[in-house]
């Protein structure tokens, strides 16, 4: 969505949303794909009209794949209660905040809420709950774990997770003050190939489009990978095709390039 849908005014351009109406028109799945979760997309999934019957959406950075018109679920992947105590119990040996995601809400057992714990909640359009260690027992449901603070902080925090973290989960920079860790079987990528066994599309049919970290996945499982023009150097890395950034409309210069057919 940032940076890649949305342009720097977190608005959607009308070439964009005319490309995606287009592309849908002539029978093309068009897929939000997405860290944030199903309440904290609905909107912009409305306003593209993304929400017929046969379209789908692929949250929490693959966590869950949803049908889009119901938000009815077709796949999750979750953390188990062992798996919330050893990221809390990281998340305090680095010396940083960290809160965790369920279907419906957000949970912190930090005292002293950080203010990205709180941004989170806003963007995401989910409820934030104080719960102890113990208390997080009985939500069985945690589809990922978010470490927070300031980019310097937390960059410096990243840099000394061991090893065996980032062999057991799915480890994922979304922003500059947010790193996430989900079940190993969860990643944008993952989600592109179960939605796409699921429809029964080759994935050499398939198409993405990025420009931070959390896509490359994606890209990297993708037929053809598309590369926003204000992407990061890693993810131009393993594109296809580099498109105009998103203030120029880059996913409908995509779309129009390898998509749209001309009568």
């Amino acid at each position: 969505m940032d940076g890649t849908l949305l342009n720097s005014q977190r608005l959607v351009t009308p070439e964009v949303k005319l490309a995606i109406s287009q592309a849908k028109a002539q029978g093309v799945k068009i897929v939000m794909t997405t860290g944030r979760p199903y309440p904290g997309v609905i909107d912009l999934l409305r306003e593209l009209s993304l929400t017929d019957v046969g379209d789908y959406v692929i949250t929490y950075n693959g966590g869950m794949i949803l049908a889009a018109d119901t938000g009815t679920e077709l796949k999750r992947m979750t953390l188990t209660y062992q798996d919330y105590l050893k990221i809390d119990d990281l998340a305090t040996t680095l010396g940083c905040a960290s809160h965790a995601v369920t279907e419906d809400r957000l949970f912190t057992s930090n005292y002293d809420v950080s203010p990205y714990t709180v941004e989170e909640s806003f963007i995401a359009k989910v409820p934030m709950s104080f719960r102890t260690r113990e208390e997080m027992q009985s939500e069985d449901a945690v589809i990922k774990m978010i470490l927070v603070g300031e980019a310097d902080d937390l960059h410096h925090a990243i840099s000394r997770i061991p090893p065996e973290f980032k062999n057991d989960y799915t480890t994922v920079s979304s922003a500059p003050n947010f790193f996430e860790m989900l079940n190993k079987k969860a990643s944008k990528g993952q989600g592109l190939m179960q939605l796409a066994q699921i429809l029964n599309i080759p994935l050499e049919e398939t198409m993405a489009i990025g420009d931070a970290e959390n896509d490359r996945s994606m890209l990297e499982v993708a037929g053809l990978a598309i590369a926003m023009g204000n992407a990061v150097p890693e993810i131009v890395a393993v594109a296809d095709y580099q498109t105009s950034t998103n203030d120029a409309h880059g996913v409908a210069v995509a779309l129009e390039k390898f998509v749209l057919t001309v009568d």
